[in-house]
């Protein structure tokens, strides 16, 4: 502020706006997983004889999530997005939420089949394959809510992209850790990474497509 001209309050609204929308994209991607997961966990309950996922893989799934996310901060923001104001839209949020959210259930839904009718999956296995399939659909699918626009074309900070891939491929390493057994893990079937590659490709491409309809709104709204 002891800086002459005015060149210093327009680069504080800038990066104020920088802010905003790397919060934007915390909140969404952190409603949207949320709920799905929520939804998926209830509903898989009414119809498989156990818990869909133990309580400390719970809670380790939501620790390496939430380690994915801390350096969103640091994330590039689209030029689009900065070169106007932006207030709060919780309609967008919800919007959002509730449209996205039932997408990463499908996957889910459709990772359960998979484990149970074609790899006839064990509690123990069932348990790896979501896990698995969970962190690595909710953190890489924020390469897509990241940006309004296309996400082959607005890169995200190295930060960012360290500690997402970092995540995902940590998930998919540690039933091959020694970690594994205490934490209720076992080796899932090599085909099942077949799947688990398609599924995530096919997840990230459909989300893009309800993004298209949903995000504009909720991150442009101004």
């Amino acid at each position: 502020m002891t800086r002459p001209g005015l060149s210093v309050l327009h680069e504080g609204i800038l990066e104020g706006r920088r802010a905003f929308g790397n919060v934007m994209k915390y909140l969404l991607m952190g409603t949207s997983s949320n709920f799905g997961n929520m939804f998926s966990m209830a509903a898989a309950s009414l119809f498989i004889p156990f818990l869909p996922m133990l309580p400390p893989q719970i809670l380790l799934n939501n620790f390496l999530y939430d380690l994915a996310q801390v350096t969103i901060p640091t994330d590039n923001v689209d030029p689009e997005f900065v070169r106007k104001p932006h207030r709060w839209d919780i309609r967008g949020i919800r919007n959002f939420m509730v449209t996205v959210g039932p997408v990463s259930s499908l996957f889910d839904f459709l990772t359960f089949g998979v484990l149970l009718a074609l790899f006839r999956a064990s509690e123990p296995a069932f348990h790896t394959g979501w896990f698995i399939e969970s962190l690595a659909t909710q953190t890489l699918v924020l390469f897509v809510i990241r940006t309004a626009g296309n996400p082959l074309r607005s890169r995200p900070s190295r930060p960012l992209t360290v500690t997402v891939l970092a995540v995902a491929a940590l998930g998919v390493v540690l039933p091959f850790t020694p970690i594994a057994a205490p934490l209720g893990f076992v080796r899932v079937p090599a085909a099942f990474f077949a799947f688990l590659a398609a599924a995530v490709v096919l997840y990230l491409a459909t989300v893009e497509i309800v993004k298209r309809r949903v995000l504009r709104t909720a991150l442009t709204a101004g």
